[in-house]
C-alpha cells in the first residue's frame, strides 16, 4: 500500500497492511531540524512546504499536516530590515511593527498599538467578515491569510507528494476565534453573562471556518483537523462544550464528511468525560487522547469506547516520553501503544500533542522502527 492508502483505510476504521504513522511537528521542533531560517520558515510558503516535505522524509511519516497557509509572497518587500540577534531573527516592518522569529518556537509579534478586546455587550456578530482573514495560531499570535494566495502551499505539497502520502489540512475550531477575540478570561466570562450574543458570534465564525475548510477540499486535502485545545475539561464543563462548542464544529465536520473527506478533532489535554460527546459533532476521528499526567485519557479504555465509531490519532506523551525519555523508553511506550490500539484498525501512531522543539530526532525516529517491528497486520 502507499502511504496514502494506508492512512485512508485507518480513518476508513479498517486494517491497512500496517498502522500508520504521523505526527504533528512543532514550528520550534521543525526550525530546529532543519535550520532554516525563522522569518523565511515562516513567511514564505515555498520554505514551509519544503520543511515539511524534507521532515516527512526523515521521520519515515505516512502523512503531512498542512498547519499553516495563506503565507504572502510579497512579505520581503513590506520589510524594514531583518536583524539576525541571538534568539531570534527580528522583522523590523516598514509601517512600524516588529516580529521577533525566534530559532526555536512561535514567533512574537509587537504591533504599533496592541488591540484591546471588545466588550461583548456592544459587539455587532455582522461587524465579522463573512471570510476569515487569519488563524489564531497561540496566545494573540495571528497568521494572517493573502486573499490572493490562500492556498498555495497546499498547491506545493500536492504536487511533489499528494499521489503517495496523505495530505492533511486545519482550520480553528469557532471556539477558538471566539476566545481570540476577546480575550480568554474574558471570553469565558461572556458565555455566562451572555449566552445568546456568544452564540450569534460562534455561528458566524462557524460559517468562515466552513467555508474555508471547504475550499481546502478544493485543493485536495485528504483530512481535515479541526483544532479545538480549549475544549477539554481544562477550561470548560460537559455541558459548556455541548452548548458552545458542539454544535459549531458539528457543522464544520459534516459539511467535510459530506464531501467524501475526513475529518478529525485535536482537542488537548482531559478529554475522557466527553469522547462520546465528541463523536456527536459528526467527525471521523479524534486526535491528541493525551494520556496522565497530561491529560486522562487511557488507551485501553478509550479503544473500547470509540472503536468502531471514529478513528484514533495518538496517544504517545510528546513531554514525558519524547522529549524527555530515552530511545528505550519511546520504544516500549511506542510498542504498548501499538499492542492496545492496532487490533481491529482504526489507529494512526502518533504523538498525543506536537512534538515538542527540544526533541531530539533519534527520538522520533525510533516510531518507524518500532512500526516495521510491531506495526504490521
Amino acid at each position: 500500500m502507499t502511504s496514502k492508502e494506508r492512512v485512508k483505510r485507518a480513518m476508513d476504521l479498517g486494517e491497512p497492511d500496517r498502522v500508520p504513522l504521523m505526527c504533528q511537528l512543532s514550528i520550534g521542533h521543525m526550525l530546529q531540524q532543519t535550520g532554516f531560517s525563522p522569518a523565511e520558515f515562516w513567511f514564505s510558503a515555498d520554505l514551509f512546504a519544503e520543511g515539511l516535505l524534507q521532515l516527512r522524509e526523515t521521520y519515515g511519516f505516512d502523512g503531512i499536516l498542512i498547519s499553516l497557509h495563506g503565507h504572502s509572497p510579497s512579505w520581503k518587500e513590506e520589510t524594514e530590515k531583518i536583524q539576525t540577534e541571538e534568539k531570534a531573527e527580528v522583522v523590523y516592518w516598514k509601517n512600524g511593527e516588529r516580529t521577533d522569529c525566534l530559532y526555536d518556537g512561535l514567533p512574537r509579534h509587537h504591533p504599533h498599538d496592541p488591540p484591546s478586546p471588545p466588550g461583548i455587550q456592544e459587539f455587532d456578530p455582522v461587524a465579522l467578515p463573512e471570510e476569515i482573514g487569519f488563524i489564531p495560531v497561540s496566545q494573540g499570535l495571528e497568521f494572517r491569510i493573502h486573499p490572493e494566495h490562500k492556498y498555495d502551499v497546499f498547491d506545493i505539497i500536492n504536487q511533489r507528494a499528494g499521489e503517495e502520502y496523505s495530505i492533511h489540512g486545519e482550520v480553528t475550531s469557532p471556539f477558538d476565534y471566539f476566545l481570540n477575540l476577546f480575550g480568554l478570561q474574558r471570553g469565558m466570562v461572556y458565555l455566562i453573562q451572555e449566552p445568546s450574543k456568544a452564540k450569534e458570534i460562534l455561528q458566524r465564525y462557524a460559517d468562515g471556518v466552513k467555508r474555508m475548510a471547504l475550499e481546502q477540499i478544493e485543493h485536495g486535502i485528504d483530512a481535515l483537523k479541526i483544532s479545538s485545545p480549549y475544549a477539554g475539561a481544562g477550561f470548560i464543563s460537559p455541558g459548556f462544550y455541548r452548548e458552545f462548542v458542539l454544535p459549531y464544529e458539528g457543522q464544520i465536520a459534516r459539511a467535510v464528511r459530506s464531501c467524501g473527506v475526513h475529518a478529525y478533532t485535536h482537542t488537548c489535554g482531559a478529554i475522557s468525560d466527553r469522547l462520546e460527546m465528541m463523536i456527536e459533532t459528526g467527525i471521523s476521528g479524534i486526535e491528541c487522547l493525551d494520556p496522565p499526567p497530561l491529560g486522562n485519557v487511557r488507551l485501553a479504555e478509550a479503544k473500547k469506547r470509540l472503536e468502531g465509531k471514529v478513528f484514533i490519532k495518538g496517544n504517545i506523551d510528546p513531554v514525558n516520553v519524547l522529549l524527555f525519555g530515552s530511545r528505550e523508553v519511546v520504544e516500549k511506550d511506542a510498542e504498548y501503544r501499538i499492542k492496545v490500539a492496532k487490533p481491529g484498525g482504526g489507529f494512526i501512531l502518533s504523538t498525543a500533542c506536537s512534538v515538542a522543539p527540544h526533541t531530539k530526532r533519534e527520538n522520533i525516529q525510533v516510531l518507524a522502527r518500532v512500526i516495521e517491528e510491531e506495526g504490521y497486520y
